[in-house]
Parts: C-alpha cells; structure tokens; sequence
C-alpha cells in the first residue's frame, strides 16, 4: 500500500505564496517498502547538506541554517516516518517549520534553495493521474484497488460490504426462507442489487474523500451499469474493465487499468493541444517564457501546461513580470516556470505538470491565455 499525501490546490496554493529570506525545496524517490528506504534516507542527508552549501554560499545566517538543518535531520532519523512511504517525498523546510508529502508518482531528485518554495514538481501529484482505483465489483465480493505506475495493492476497510448479502441487511433475514425465489424475481434482485451499489458507494465515501484520481470499476451487467447510477465519486472513469472480478488478482486488475489511466491522460493531453493550437491562431498561446512570465503576473494564464522535470533559473519581477536568466542555481535565484506555475495558481488558472514530450511546441512551457497580452 502507498501511504500519500496528495497535496489540495489551497495547500499548494499556500506553499506557492509563502516567502522567506531561507527555503528550502527537497525531492527525491522513495519505496513503499520498508526495508528498502535506507537509499532514500541517505539520498534525503546528501540533498540537507547540499541545501546547506546553496545556503552558506549566499551568505544566510548561522543560526537559520542551523535550524533548517536540524529540522531536516531530525527526519531522517525519524525510522517510525520512513517506515510508511510512497514512491516520491517532498520535503519544504524554512527556519519556522517543515512540512512533507508522500506522492504517488516517481520523481528525480533536486534541491532548490530559494526565498519562495519550488512547487512544480509537487503539481504533479494533482496533474495528470499515474494513479487510480479499481473497485472490483461483484454479487459474491468487493475489493478496492490501489493502482500505481508499477504496482496494485487492495486496501482493507469494515465498511466494505464482503458481497451482496452483506448489504441486503434484515431483507436477508426476512425472506431467508424464500431467497431463491426473490433472487430470480427480476424486480427483487435489481432492488437487491441497487441497494448493494448504495452500499458500496457510501462505503468508499470516507475512503476516497479529497481524492482526485479516477476510479475504474471491473465488473458486468447488471451491477456494472446499477453502480454507474448511484455512483457520488466525481472522477468515475467512463470505460470500465468489462468482466467478473472474482479470483481475478489484484496485479493482474491493475495491468488492465493502466491503458484506460493512459488513454485518459492521452485524451485529457489531446485536448489541451487542440486548445493551445485554436487560441494559438486567436493570439491567446504561447510557449516564451517571457510572454507566459507577463501573462502570469497580470491574471491572463487559464491553463499552464510545464515540463515537471527542468528547472530554468533566474527572477521574475513582481510587478512587471520581466524575466532575468541566470545561469546556474544559487539561494538568490530560483525557477522561473516554478514561478510562473505559482502566479498562474494564485490567479485561479489551472498548471498540468507534464513529461516534455507531452508539451506542445518545443518550449519549456505552453500557455492558454484568457485574453491577449
């Protein structure tokens, strides 16, 4: 099982506008398995000094360094924290606290030292899913399924009804004597079977409130299409895994789930660029960095489309939006698409942290504007 964090909007939004003569922004990949996190506890020691180094080089106070470390260091030796993990950690430390995240998605390691945080690497977490559910859904069971880019796990909770009995309650009990007879009534056994999807439905409330990524349900007709109506989870996935889930493992569930989480994606990608190409003649796109730095800083960005992975270095101008370049990181300078992302939040756009194959145009960035700039 991963054990995550997946970030809010208003939490990254916050991360975004928090400021400090000291930040401190730390990625790097970890293991859900417990007795292979010591790599990324040593990764996690080598990244601290390296921050200590950007710190002691831009002149930072002694004693906020002092702090910064010790907070950091006392996480690593924190064996309780590195027993439950994901496949990512985020670390954003200053000199008044820290905070983590355990992210689903895989991450390369970086660390960043700035006077604001470096968040685009997180926006990931709540882009596009490499992460979904499978609800394994049948008369004799019900499983739900943690499904990652390379694993699937099923998680265990009481308020999962076992099977349809279960959820059928004191109507079991009532019509025991008669229970064939009601299960081959077509009118007793959809009212049986919608009872049970209501079942299911309020049992996953609590276990996938606040979550975002899609859930993909394995089962047939009738339960399949019953559940589909009674369904309150926002993101159910419109293509189902179309058979009986019974005996069917769990790895093996979740392999048939990964082409319907791609082609989502694929789709969702699709119609960004589609997007980005129709405002492109509208002169309401671009892909420069200065123009998306502008766009940013006065409210235009609708949707921001970033390379997750490369960091371009420089300032920002708070009031203008001009863009200096620098050439190297240090703590006076920090990422400038970071930034941009951030302003883009802050003004209520939406930023996609994509691969930079997935962007469209050979830029850094690709920006949807809501009018000309």
């Amino acid at each position: 099982m991963l054990y995550v964090d997946i970030p809010t909007r208003p939490e990254i939004k916050a991360l975004v506008q928090e400021r400090g003569a000291a930040m401190v922004s730390i990625y790097l990949p970890t293991t859900p398995h417990s007795q292979h996190v010591e790599t990324a506890r040593i990764e996690l020691g080598n990244l601290r000094r390296e921050a200590e180094q950007q710190l002691e080089a831009a002149g930072t106070e002694k004693r906020v360094i002092a702090q910064i470390a010790e907070q950091i260091a006392d996480l690593e030796e924190d064996y309780d924290f590195w027993r439950f993990q994901a496949n990512s950690l985020a670390v954003f430390a200053g000199p008044e606290g820290i905070r983590t995240y355990r992210l689903p998605n895989r991450l390369v390691s970086t660390v960043q030292v700035a006077d604001r945080f470096h968040v685009k690497p997180l926006i990931r977490a709540i882009s596009l899913p490499q992460h979904a559910f499978v609800l394994a859904l049948a008369e004799g069971e019900v499983r739900l399924i943690e499904v990652t880019e390379d694993s699937a796990d099923e998680l265990h909770s009481a308020d999962l009804p076992a099977d349809s009995d279960a959820a059928r309650g004191e109507e079991a009990f009532d019509r025991k004597s008669d229970r064939a007879g009601w299960k081959k009534s077509g009118e007793g056994q959809k009212l049986h079977l919608r009872k049970f999807a209501r079942a299911v439905d309020a049992a996953l409330r609590p276990m996938l409130a606040g979550r975002e990524e899609p859930l993909i349900v394995a089962a047939t007709d009738p339960i399949l299409p019953i559940f589909r109506e009674v369904c309150s989870y926002p993101h159910l996935a419109a293509e189902a895994i179309e058979t009986s889930p019974v005996r069917i493992p769990a790895a093996e569930l979740g392999s048939r789930a990964r082409p319907i989480i791609d082609a989502l994606n694929a789709a969702a990608l699709q119609r960004m660029r589609e997007l980005y190409a129709e405002r492109g003649n509208q002169g309401r796109a671009t892909a420069d960095i200065a123009h998306a730095a502008r766009a940013a800083t006065y409210g235009a960005v609708d949707t921001l489309m970033v390379d997750m992975d490369e960091v371009v270095t420089g300032t920002v101008d708070d009031e203008t939006g001009a863009v200096h370049f620098e050439d190297g990181a240090d703590a006076r300078s920090y990422g400038i698409v970071d930034e941009i992302a951030g302003r883009t939040i802050v003004n209520g756009g939406e930023v996609i942290a994509v691969r930079r194959a997935d962007l469209p145009g050979e830029g850094s960035l690709a920006a949807i504007l809501r009018f000309a700039i």
